[in-house]
């Protein structure tokens, strides 16, 4: 987000080669007496200036350059364009599969705060990085959230039940009750009665850790902010030897319940918009799978 100034530049060390004026998208920075220094009022603090410059001359203190990853040696050399196996990128990608089934051993407290970190690493809207993270990482406290999310769509499917209710839905808002009911009601309710007879977690499938990532109102775009961090975190974590599941279901009663949101010590104003569940996985593939054939469209204006 566009906000004060905090680029230095050290005009001692500047050998005026212009490359920062062209990296920068608030076109903060001039040349004067051939030299780059600060001129404008507004900057995203991107720290593409800071980025580019051959001799070190400048600096955001705002951003810093290392993570401080506990779990990953991090390498500072910028990565050109072209310069990574295309290959190895694709298989990564295709290989992290959502994961439903996962062993009891706990994920240290280090590797999920390196994902978080990494999935800050993401695009966000005029680098507003808006987004949040709720970490929860104790099987025990998974199960409380699962418990909530529960009790949530308990009551949902007892409202789905009554038919007067979904036509009321239908005529005033936009059949949301009737379409559930529709798509998920059945699978829900199994679901929960496997919950409370059996104890079979159909939720978070066993999972030792969640992560959730939101927004806040003032983002850009904060929806697609948390779902761009979202994907980085989802092929880091496969990286590092852990499954990955979303939980779309948690999602929706996190966003319509405030009393789980309140449990969760979540401020008002936030949404979340993605939860990402975590662990060490108890499966292992043999190859990767295809994908449904897409077909783009061409636009020629």
């Amino acid at each position: 987000m566009t906000g004060p100034v905090s680029t230095q530049i050290d005009g001692e060390k500047c050998i005026g080669c212009g490359l920062c004026l062209a990296v920068c998208p608030d076109r903060t920075i001039a040349l004067q007496g051939g030299v780059a220094t600060v001129n404008g009022t507004e900057c995203i603090s991107c720290g593409h200036c800071q980025a580019v410059c051959p001799v070190g001359a400048i600096s955001v203190p705002e951003i810093g350059a290392f993570l401080h990853l506990a779990t990953i040696h991090e390498d500072l050399h910028w990565l050109p364009h072209g310069d990574y196996d295309p290959a190895s990128l694709v298989r990564l990608m295709r290989s992290r599969r959502s994961c439903r089934n996962y062993t009891d051993k706990p994920v240290s407290g280090e590797m999920l705060k390196d994902l978080v970190k990494i999935g800050t690493t993401a695009p966000s809207g005029t680098n507003s990085q808006g987004w949040t993270f709720t970490i929860i990482d104790r099987r025990q406290d998974v199960i409380k959230l699962g418990k909530l999310v529960a009790l949530f769509f308990k009551k949902l499917n007892r409202m789905a039940e009554n038919p007067l209710l979904r036509l009321a839905a239908r005529l005033f808002g936009g059949d949301r009750l009737g379409s559930y009911y529709r798509k998920y009601y059945r699978t829900v309710a199994h679901g929960l009665r496997e919950w409370e007879e059996q104890g079979v977690d159909r939720l978070f499938h066993g999972a030792v850790a969640v992560i959730m990532v939101g927004g806040t109102e003032n983002a850009s775009c904060p929806a697609e902010d948390a779902m761009l961090a979202t994907q980085n975190m989802l092929l880091a974590a496969h990286a590092m030897g852990l499954g990955t599941c979303l939980i779309g279901f948690a999602v929706e009663a996190v966003k319509n319940d405030p009393a789980i949101k309140k449990q969760l010590s979540i401020p008002a104003a936030e949404t979340v918009h993605a939860v990402i569940a975590l662990g060490h996985p108890a499966e292992r593939y043999r190859e990767v799978c295809g994908r449904k054939e897409v077909v783009p469209r061409y636009a020629r204006l």
